[in-house]
């Protein structure tokens, strides 16, 4: 019994700390010091913090996008980021409407003089989840995620920053009393760990499932 469980983790697990890993490792070290230093004003919609995390889920969008291997399934990953992107803009909203002469405050969809707007940006939204869900089905992506994970071994220390940055950012409203450093740090690890993830799969040779011809 002994022996298969430390076959099943040879064969499904890689502890390695690869470059990808000491990058993560160097965010979620950085938090520290931000918490310390950097002003919470850094931590607001559309400022520093959330302005690196679109640009590495963009970065991952591209590592998606022009990966050799498994096409199939990494432009769905794309097309799922879409999702995380639109929410971190609430549907545009702090995009579009900011209130004049304030800082970090945006308009309410109900306070906009379209009343109808709110409504539609939410329902367009929920029509792209449910588009994007479908496809999943439709296009059998579910096979090739059972495909990956049956095949190929989880970058442990990648998924633990994952799980991290997932669990820290969920708490950091109840545990700090609205630290905006603190949760959109934490989210900043997610996203790297992401991106990490995606780089060991689609570049290195050690977490590639198969080439395409």
């Amino acid at each position: 019994m002994f022996g298969k469980i430390i076959e099943f983790i040879k064969n499904h697990f890689d502890f390695r700390f690869y470059g990808v890993s000491w990058i993560t490792l160097l965010v979620c070290l950085s938090i520290v010091p931000m918490l310390m230093f950097m002003p919470q004003k850094f931590g607001y919609e559309n400022e520093l913090l959330e302005n690196i995390q679109m640009a590495v889920l963009f970065f991952i969008m591209y590592l998606c996008l022009t990966s050799k291997v498994n096409k199939h399934f990494f432009n769905f990953i794309a097309l799922a980021l879409t999702i995380i992107i639109i929410r971190e803009v609430n549907c545009g909203r702090t995009l579009f409407f900011p209130i004049p002469g304030e800082y970090h405050k945006y308009y309410s969809w109900k306070a906009l003089p379209w009343p109808w707007l709110g409504k539609l940006a939410h329902g367009l939204y929920g029509l792209w989840i449910t588009i994007v869900g479908i496809i999943f089905f439709k296009k059998e992506i579910y096979k090739d995620l059972w495909k990956t994970v049956k095949n190929i071994k989880l970058p442990v220390w990648q998924v633990l920053f994952g799980c991290l940055g997932i669990f820290m950012g969920a708490i950091a409203e109840e545990a700090t009393n609205n630290n905006f450093i603190f949760e959109e740090g934490f989210e900043l690890l997610f996203y790297v760990a992401l991106a990490g993830i995606i780089w060991l799969y689609t570049r290195n040779k050690n977490f590639i499932l198969d080439e395409e011809e």
